[in-house]
């Protein structure tokens, strides 16, 4: 071989290399250039996707804020509720507790309503009074009065059938605001 021959073959190896080696720098510059395009694409799609998540956790406070705002109102609605069917309830109480020492003092007496045709049919008037004033509602009606063991026990059975009223309307109550 030659020496200009084995020159030239050095020239184009050496060429081949520096080639090479700029088509190496190219497409690297290139590749850098599509990494920074995809960082910037990938920020961006962080920075919505924050924006988004950030969004939907205010919302989703506001909204457990307002919930517990309802939820608030409605235990105070509820505390007031409670509080005034206590108050019926002992008001209840107290007025039965009243009718019961006014029976045991002999103060009030239960009597009841006869029927005169009832009595007339039976042969005599049992023990029954006509009113002896002005006070009756109805004029001249036989009344009998009721042992006093037997009125405590129909005064038990009101005040029993007083507090279920006062129950009931409570319960109706609290379903009625509960359901609001």
């Amino acid at each position: 071989m030659s020496l200009g021959w084995r020159w030239g073959v050095l020239a184009l190896v050496f060429g081949a290399a520096i080639g090479a080696r700029l088509a190496w720098l190219w497409q690297a510059d290139e590749l850098e250039k599509q990494a920074a395009g995809y960082e910037q694409q990938l920020a961006a799609k962080d920075l919505a996707h924050s924006r988004e998540r950030e969004g939907a956790a205010v919302a989703a406070l506001g909204q457990l804020e307002e919930q517990q705002k309802a939820r608030r109102t409605l235990e105070n609605r509820l505390q007031v509720q409670d509080q005034t069917h206590w108050k019926e309830m002992n008001d209840a109480q107290q007025a039965q507790a009243r009718l019961r020492d006014r029976l045991a003092t002999a103060d009030l007496r239960l009597s009841v309503l006869l029927d005169a045709g009832t009595i007339a049919t039976q042969g005599g008037d049992s023990g029954g009074r006509a009113p002896a004033g002005t006070g009756g509602v109805v004029d001249g009606a036989v009344r009998a009065q009721l042992d006093p063991a037997h009125a405590r026990r129909i005064i038990a059975i009101t005040d029993e059938g007083d507090r279920g009223l006062i129950a009931l309307k409570a319960c109706q109550a609290y379903v009625r605001e509960v359901t609001k």
